[in-house]
């Protein structure tokens, strides 16, 4: 087992990544929260036929009883309502303050999960068990929690740091293998902005059998980069916002196709190119990056391109949650393994983006 310490004061954690953790969740989620007598579990519809009944199984048998709250499985959940209806389920199972809430699933459940931790009762523990690639490099580290709203995505949200991060990385077997690849965006993610050497050793792999061979060290790999980024900048208003390399267009092209035609991880490598681009034409980053991202990105059947008008992404981005009175911070890259902040005022954002309609290649 692979373990990756974030150290922040009193809200510290510890990382467990290996293969059969999740049998023995329930004991080790027991002994880290001796007090709770009822742990929530939080998983959506997809995650929980498949884990909820072992986690929740471990549980009972270290003597806690842990009711199962569901929604349904997707993006489209991620909002106010589903949140509501969490509130509903963790006070009807009688959670107290001493009592604590896990995230099982993918990003999506995490940031619900979470929000609602971080809120019910004015905030109660939270330990997150992700389930997916995506999860396991990024959203599950770092407390961030948060539900879309109808204009933009992650809007309303905390930072809440779980207690503990379990990654059992047998339950990536069952991921299908175009979310097994939408992690892989994050994964790629941090090559560009911090690790070349990973960026490159990415560039080796040939087979989703390989890559599931590997997963235990990439995924610590990208824990130990974010990890340090969070001790260094835990509320994300500076080092921190590295992170953010290809969201902001990203988040633009899943809410101009309502969540629905692609995937969070599709659209940051969709994001994560275009910008590239474009800031290559500006002299900002070194010449031939931009299609050394989309290349790799293919090499894992991500998309790279998009159709959406200009006046789109303006529409979207003027709701973003990074943008500080008329002015925007993006992540740049000078090269592979070596991003930065680049200060941008909106009236001067087209430049940055695509000039014109480019063509899907998914």
């Amino acid at each position: 087992m692979r373990k990756v310490h974030v150290a922040l004061g009193n809200r510290s954690y510890d990382i467990e990544i290996g293969q059969g953790l999740l049998p023995r969740m329930g004991a080790k989620i027991h002994t880290l929260l001796p007090q709770a007598e009822t742990i929530a579990i939080v998983t959506d519809s997809n995650i929980g036929p498949l884990y909820a009944d072992t986690l929740r199984q471990g549980l009972e048998a270290a003597g806690v009883k842990a009711p199962v709250l569901t929604f349904a499985a997707g993006e489209e959940s991620k909002n106010l309502t589903t949140l509501g209806q969490l509130y509903e389920g963790l006070a009807k199972a009688g959670v107290t303050r001493s009592d604590a809430v896990v995230a099982l699933g993918g990003g999506v459940t995490g940031d619900m999960a979470g929000l609602a931790a971080a809120t019910f009762l004015r905030g109660v523990a939270f330990v997150q068990v992700p389930t997916s690639l995506l999860a396991t490099v990024d959203s599950s580290v770092g407390g961030k929690v948060a539900v879309d709203l109808p204009c933009g995505k992650n809007l309303v949200g905390a930072f809440l740091q779980p207690k503990a991060v379990y990654i059992d990385t047998d339950l990536l077997q069952t991921l299908p293998a175009r979310f097994l690849h939408d992690g892989m965006a994050e994964v790629i993610k941090y090559g560009c902005i911090f690790d070349a050497q990973l960026f490159a050793d990415l560039g080796r792999i040939h087979s989703d059998q390989e890559l599931l061979a590997v997963a235990e060290g990439i995924i610590e790999r990208c824990c130990n980069h974010k990890a340090r980024v969070v001790e260094e900048d835990e509320r994300e208003t500076g080092r921190r916002m590295l992170l953010n390399f290809g969201h902001t267009l990203g988040h633009a092209v899943e809410k101009a196709f309502h969540y629905e035609t692609y995937s969070h991880g599709e659209a940051v490598g969709i994001g994560m190119v275009l910008l590239t681009q474009r800031t290559e034409a500006l002299g900002l980053t070194e010449a031939g990056t931009a299609d050394r991202i989309a290349a790799l990105l293919q090499q894992y059947s991500l998309p790279t391109d998009v159709q959406l008008p200009q006046q789109e992404f303006l529409q979207t981005i003027a709701m973003d949650k990074k943008k500080r009175g008329d002015s925007l911070t993006l992540v740049v890259l000078r090269k592979i393994g070596e991003g930065f902040l680049h200060k941008v005022a909106f009236r001067d954002l087209p430049a940055y983006l695509p000039e014109e309609e480019g063509h899907d290649e998914r």
